[in-house]
């Protein structure tokens, strides 16, 4: 699915001398190179603010947290994306409230959104929690037009976005705050796990500066419970290097995203349902994706998985099983046949190998196997 020495080999001696110069001056927790790094993502998010934390999953919960977000509240989100999207909503001491996506871009659907909340209940629905899925940025007109109908709270799960863009506005910049994942296989990646809180407000960055060390304004005084979620500053070294190449690396998976989609055409295996083809990304005109992956719809998705496997060629399922029917979600009240478009993603889509040192005949080699595949 990826090789992450090729991008290691050609940023090598740069990451190598940040972590030196984070070992020489022993400063591990919150060093210089973290309030670097924040100033630097900040920027490139054209974002006031961004605050380092030691995961992605921590950046859902402290954006949430700081914008207020608390026990009583309920926050609509999708049930396609990673468990965290909804695990870190419960964790805030809310309730998720879950709504299907958009066939098309696999993106939280607005319109189901308006459906919930304009249906009569007693649920006090506090903000929307849309998922840029694979890398593409969710409808945010719709979105913004619901925050100001219901006075809501819009904060982004970026956690597979960072670089994507909506009518030119980066993720990070677009809700009242976002949630960034520096997991090893993310576009902007650490070397270990490493998550970042973005907004535009000053009182959710003072708050989730506090939330991410216990609590501490002052050291030892602790205003409220928080968490220990501090970025490292080893991380912080390696992704401000890393931040220096990421608009060329993104570009460059576009690129590749192009490149499929050209192969596909040229096999002859393109369709507008997975019924009769392969199904490629289909990206909103008004988005610019980071494509951190490359996902299709395809006929026979699990044979044609596992056709892939036995020649050796990587792929994913981003995701089997939807959150509404996780087994530790039980208790959330969803059943199967809830969210249809959902459903029937989860048993057609497949990710292909895509990161940017991916090279052009090993994506040839990719459809040449499902061309034979369906032959």
């Amino acid at each position: 699915m990826l090789d992450f020495s090729r991008q290691f080999a050609e940023i090598r001696q740069e990451v190598l001398a940040a972590i030196e110069n984070v070992c020489i001056s022993q400063k591990f927790i919150l060093g210089p190179e973290v309030a670097t790094f924040e100033r630097a993502a900040a920027t490139a998010c054209a974002a006031t603010h961004a605050i380092g934390c030691a995961s992605g999953t921590d950046a859902l919960w402290l954006a949430m947290a700081a914008a207020g977000i608390g026990p009583g509240d309920s926050v609509i989100t999708t049930p396609f994306s990673f468990f965290a999207t909804v695990s870190s909503i419960l964790r805030c001491g809310a309730t998720p409230l879950l709504v299907d996506i958009d066939p098309a871009t696999y993106n939280l659907s607005p319109t189901a959104a308006e459906e919930l909340l304009s249906a009569p209940g007693s649920h006090h629905i506090r903000a929307i929690l849309p998922v840029h899925l694979y890398g593409q940025c969710a409808d945010w007109d719709a979105l913004t037009a619901l925050k100001h109908r219901f006075n809501l709270l819009l904060i982004e799960d970026a956690a597979q976005a960072f670089g994507a863009a909506w009518n030119g506005i980066p993720a990070g910049a677009l809700g009242d705050a976002a949630a960034f994942s520096f997991y090893p296989t993310k576009n902007l990646s650490a070397f270990g796990d490493a998550g970042l809180v973005t907004t535009l407000s000053t009182d959710i960055d003072e708050r989730a500066r506090m939330l991410r060390a216990h609590g501490m304004r002052r050291r030892y005084y602790h205003d409220e419970i928080g968490w220990n979620s501090r970025l490292d500053t080893l991380q912080a070294a390696v992704l401000e290097v890393k931040l220096r190449y990421l608009p060329r690396w993104n570009q460059q998976r576009r690129d590749h995203a192009a490149r499929y989609d050209q192969l596909f055409r040229a096999a002859g295996l393109t369709s507008s349902t997975a019924a009769e083809g392969i199904v490629p990304p289909i990206t909103d005109p008004r988005a610019t994706p980071v494509f951190h992956q490359y996902v299709i719809r395809a006929p026979r998705r699990d044979a044609l998985r596992q056709y892939l496997t036995d020649h050796q060629i990587g792929s994913e399922i981003y995701y089997p099983l939807p959150l509404h029917l996780q087994t530790s979600l039980a208790h959330l009240g969803y059943k199967s046949g809830d969210f249809p478009h959902t459903e029937h993603a989860a048993a057609e889509v497949l990710a292909l190998p895509m990161y940017p040192e991916l090279r052009e005949d090993e994506q040839q080699t990719v459809v040449e196997a499902i061309t034979r595949f369906y032959a």
